[in-house]
Order: structure tokens, then C-alpha cells, then sequence
């Protein structure tokens, strides 16, 4: 997942990536927990890449309410 790939998409397909990503790191936390051993960095992977699309979500909304000053 790159930032410029995210910032070309609009914002329903952002969020549906959002839950997309919300989902994965649900199932990695329910794998440790129920004792398989998923691969420590992609705990890191899935937290930076929803950190990454809540980030160019917010610049977008923030980009859409300057211009409608």
C-alpha cells in the first residue's frame, strides 16, 4: 500500500480500505490469542498502514474544507 496509490482513491473507497484494515488486525489479535503465532511485523505493518490511510483521510477532508471557504 503506497501513499500515492491512497491519495488517487475517493473517500468511500478509503474507507472501505479502512475497514479492510481494521478487519486484518482484528484476525491478527484473534490469532495470538487463540495461541497461532502470526508474524510479529505485520502487527506493526497493519497499525502503520491504518495510521497511513487515517492520515491522507484527514488531508483530504481538511484540503475539501479550505476550498469551500
Amino acid at each position: 500500500m503506497d501513499a500515492k496509490e491512497l491519495r488517487s482513491k475517493k473517500a468511500p473507497e478509503l474507507a472501505d480500505e479502512l475497514v479492510k484494515l481494521r478487519k486484518e488486525q482484528f484476525s491478527l489479535r484473534l490469532q495470538r490469542a487463540t495461541g497461532q503465532s502470526p508474524k510479529p511485523d505485520q502487527f506493526t505493518k497493519v497499525r502503520r498502514n491504518i495510521a497511513r490511510l487515517k492520515t491522507i483521510m484527514r488531508e483530504a477532508r481538511t484540503r475539501s474544507a479550505g476550498e469551500n471557504k
